[in-house]
């Protein structure tokens, strides 16, 4: 192995920096709708669980109203409770 050639365990951060900002709050959203599956499953991970603040930078009060949205789509039946490979 060469000298010049740098091999890393993890990829490497290149946005670390990057403000994190309440995407609710900025386009002011008062209403999440538990109807829109696609909107929601930009706050839920590919085994379905939905994704923590210090990911997605939503505010304490928006990320309450989201998992409460996910949780009433997931009891009507428009997201799985469950998946494998959800997106």
């Amino acid at each position: 192995m060469a000298k010049d050639q740098i091999q890393y365990v993890t990829a490497p951060k290149v946005d670390e920096n990057r403000k994190k900002y309440c995407r609710f709050k900025k386009n002011g959203i008062q209403y999440i709708d538990y109807k829109d599956e696609n909107f929601l499953m930009k706050f839920v991970n590919d085994q379905g669980k939905v994704l923590p603040r210090r990911l997605t930078g939503t505010s304490l009060k928006f990320q309450r109203k989201v998992s409460q949205a996910v949780k009433r789509a997931r009891h009507i039946g428009l997201l799985p409770y469950v998946a494998d490979s959800l997106k």
